[in-house]
């Protein structure tokens, strides 16, 4: 399907016994979530979950009747990261089905975070944003992420039933799925490989038009940005194969992909590089002086949730700049002050 109409609802075979269906996601730019479903004997595994809610939940049911099949069919959830369109739905039906849910290990220390109620993962962010020198966004973005965790239910952010680690998950069926380990768009971020099919369901690590956030999330790592290209040249390492990902159409190539996401992070490193040298010197000013999106938009002309997605990215680069040695930072009156280093 053209990237045009991958989000329209249904079952659609990518490979033999492998099914994408998208699933709508409630007021979000991206518009839908691939899950896949994958046939294994008489039940079904299905990579990612969804958002949970009802107009997701009714797109999953439509589709798995298509198949001949239904929730209560599904045997396990392998969730690539604890993203709420990716892994909430499937928290929801193991409360109703008791199906059991997998996720990487690394995704541990944020959901400790989102459940410690004196942890105070909203104020985290917001000091955050004044440390990266957007004080003034700080109340327009404290009510609406207050009325985004106001709507989920608590339970969407329980445990899983198993933490997944490095190595291969066997299937009812004897079918084999490697868990490849690829922090950078959160620090617990799998995806999860067949190489006998030469199928990659790669999460939101490798997507086809669009690059991922990196390290937007309760418990950043240190140098996301830098995790992110070394797990891009893990995973480009791996035999070539069909890109299966959360967000956009399947693409022939994780390979090619994966060269057009190093190059862009290259370019981007410079941009901002550059705009150090042109007089920006906190996050929110180099922010400010980029362009963002496939039309080039400024800062102040995206909407408040991508323009936290924005300063974040920001400040991954500027992470790595300093990792690097290439910039300097300190903390000046609460704010962090880059500059570039002879």
């Amino acid at each position: 399907m053209s990237g045009d109409d991958w989000t329209t609802p249904g079952a659609y075979q990518v490979a033999p016994a492998v099914f994408r269906v998208p699933l709508p996601l409630p007021s979000d730019g991206l518009r839908a979530v691939n899950i896949y479903v994958i046939v294994d004997a008489d039940r079904l595994v299905c990579i990612d979950s969804g958002w949970a809610v009802p107009d997701a939940r009714a797109a999953l049911d439509a589709a798995l009747s298509s198949l001949g099949s239904s929730v209560s069919d599904i045997d396990r959830f392998l969730v690539t990261h604890a993203h709420r369109d990716h892994y909430t739905m499937a928290v929801s039906l193991r409360r109703t089905e008791g199906i059991a849910v997998s996720l990487g290990a690394g995704e541990c220390p944020s959901l400790e975070a989102i459940a410690d109620p004196d942890r105070g993962v909203v104020e985290d962010r917001l000091e955050a944003l004044r440390r990266y020198g957007a004080a003034q966004l700080v109340e327009a973005v404290r009510s609406e992420m207050m009325a985004r965790d106001h709507a989920a239910q608590s339970a969407e952010w329980a445990p899983p039933d198993d933490w997944l680690h490095e190595g291969d998950v066997e299937l009812g069926s004897g079918r084999r799925l490697g868990v490849v380990e690829t922090p950078g768009h959160t620090r617990g971020h799998v995806v999860f490989s067949d190489p006998a099919n030469r199928l990659l369901f790669a999460g939101d690590h490798v997507l086809p038009t669009i690059t991922p956030s990196i390290g937007f999330e309760p418990v950043a790592s240190d140098n996301p940005l830098g995790d992110f290209l070394r797990s891009l040249a893990r995973v480009r390492s791996l035999p070539d194969a069909l890109l299966l990902p959360a967000h956009g159409p399947v693409a022939p190539s994780v390979h090619a992909r994966i060269d057009e996401l190093v190059d862009h992070h290259g370019r981007r490193l410079e941009q901002t590089h550059v705009a150090l040298a042109e007089g920006a010197t906190s996050v929110f000013e180099v922010a400010g002086r980029l362009r963002w999106t496939r039309r080039e938009r400024r800062l102040v002309e995206l909407d408040l949730f991508n323009q936290m997605l924005a300063i974040s990215e920001t400040a991954a680069h500027l992470r790595l700049l300093v990792a690097q040695e290439r910039v300097a930072r300190l903390l000046e009156d609460g704010t962090y002050r880059y500059r570039s280093l002879p």
